[in-house]
């Protein structure tokens, strides 16, 4: 059995990008927590999680890593969005703790069902919204807390690609259970950076369009909230985009803020880079964002991103009792919302 100190034996589902770039190499890297188990029926991502991991079992489905469920201490579900909930339960049933990447589930029922079982058997369930820990984020979370804004206003957020020929897969799947198109996806990470930072909603206006020849879902998104605090939340996801308009626009009271670019961990993690080299989650000096009034505008210095931080904290709310990183009842809130997107865009 193991001991307090010993370090979380975690049990990974899934090794594709999510498994392999998102999840593996953060944990590794995460004080504390160990990768003990990989589950892939992919030949060549089994080989690739042999070389990686050398010291973990390699498996080919979920139902080898319930059996050996007495040698681990909790399991990550990064596979297909219709799996989520399924293997999740199946997880929890089997005694041990739970993260799932987003979205939690294909539908706030769904959810509440996984949040039910988690209550039941005792056991810390948590969602995977990392971008709570992207430098700009917290970048942004610092200076709203410091009064740098004054008042917010307006909450601009867009996350943008540049890929005008769908790619193949379940993602481009219309069917409901599989949770696909950009709304379920990058639209999910919008949707909880702006709860956290301004609350509940009390209105939602959206915008989900299939652009791209051959589409069947959502490829360019945009929605507009209204927090019950009073302010407004746009933002915007697509595929669509060969020129990016500002990561982050924030009006208030005092001051404008600005910042370009997306947070530099996920191209160093999909290069294959290690979060625990120093700097790794550090913007560089050029892509600062800009605080500008009516007397003129200056770079403002760039909180280190670490997505370490979402395991650090799951560590401790097994080994200590905390409150998990995410609650999973945040990542509910998320459904709610984009269950009332596709609800109105349906009518």
């Amino acid at each position: 059995m193991a001991q307090r100190d010993d370090p979380l034996r975690i049990g990974i589902i899934g090794f594709g990008l999510g498994g392999a770039a998102f999840h593996a190499p953060v944990i590794a890297a995460t004080e504390g927590l160990a990768v003990t188990a990989i589950v892939t029926g992919n030949p060549q991502r089994a080989v690739a999680a042999r070389a990686r991991f050398p010291d973990a079992a390699i498996v080919p489905d979920a139902d080898r890593l319930w059996a050996m469920a007495d040698r681990l201490d909790a399991v990550v579900v990064t596979t297909p969005n219709r799996t989520h909930v399924p293997l999740a339960i199946a997880a929890l049933e089997a005694g041990l703790h739970v993260v799932v990447d987003k979205p939690l589930a294909p539908s706030v029922a769904d959810a509440r069902r996984l949040l039910d079982t988690a209550r039941r058997l005792g056991r810390v369930l948590s969602v995977y919204h990392n971008r709570r820990w992207d430098g700009d984020f917290l970048t942004l979370r610092r200076l709203i807390a410091e009064g740098e804004l004054g008042d917010v206003y307006r909450f601009e957020s867009r996350l943008e690609r540049w890929r005008p020929v769908p790619k193949p897969g379940w993602r481009q799947d219309p069917a409901p259970e599989q949770a696909g198109g950009l709304l379920y996806d990058l639209g999910s990470h919008l949707i909880d950076q702006a709860l956290v930072l301004f609350g509940p909603v009390r209105h939602v206006y959206a915008e989900l369009d299939g652009r791209r020849t051959g589409t069947l879902v959502d490829d360019d998104t945009f929605l507009a909230l209204t927090h019950e605090s009073g302010v407004r939340s746009h933002l915007w996801t697509t595929t669509i985009a060969a020129a990016r308009a500002p990561r982050f626009r924030v009006l208030g009271s005092r001051a404008t803020w600005t910042k370009h670019g997306d947070d530099v961990q996920e191209t160093r993690l999909r290069a294959g880079g290690d979060p625990a080299t120093p700097g790794f989650g550090a913007d560089e000096e050029e892509r600062q964002g800009i605080l500008a009034d009516g007397d003129g505008a200056r770079p403002t210095l760039s909180e280190p991103g670490d997505y370490r931080g979402f395991y650090e904290g799951f560590r401790r709310a097994i080994r200590e009792g905390a409150p998990p990183p995410v609650d999973p009842e945040d990542a509910v809130a998320g459904l709610e919302v984009i269950e009332r997107a596709r609800n109105q865009t349906a009518s």
